[in-house]
């Protein structure tokens, strides 16, 4: 027999993606992700391809994820897709050494974040 199917992690009419080993620090990746959290996904994309930060390629191509994710895997609108969550966790961290003068040596750290996109069908509100 096979492995019963695991439980969603996200709830109905929401999707979700992630990335586990962004290269750069939790805090500098928590500025960007910032920016989308709240916003509608096409506005969202549209921040992020206008943002001056480093970070925000990588977080708008977990976006586009989240967004491809809820349209092929959940048959979600597209165009009614909310940016519920964009939560930012500490991955991995290399270590690396420089040699300096004097026959000694200090350490190099290379920090890896992690991402998590979570996007939510919103009904339109009639006024």
């Amino acid at each position: 027999m096979s492995k019963p199917a695991a439980p969603r992690r996200v709830g109905e009419k929401e999707a979700l993606a992630v990335a586990t080993t962004v290269r750069g620090s939790p805090y500098k990746l928590n500025l960007v992700a910032g920016l989308i959290r709240g916003k509608k996904a096409g506005d969202a994309l549209n921040i992020l391809t206008f943002s001056k930060k480093a970070m925000a390629v990588d977080v708008r191509k977990v976006l586009a994820s989240a967004i491809a994710n809820a349209e092929n895997n959940h048959n979600l609108d597209v165009d009614a897709l909310v940016v519920k969550e964009a939560s930012v966790g500490k991955s991995i961290v290399m270590k690396r050494f420089a040699t300096r003068g004097r026959g000694k040596s200090t350490r190099i750290i290379k920090p890896f974040a992690r991402l998590r996109v979570v996007v939510r069908e919103q009904q339109e509100e009639a006024e």
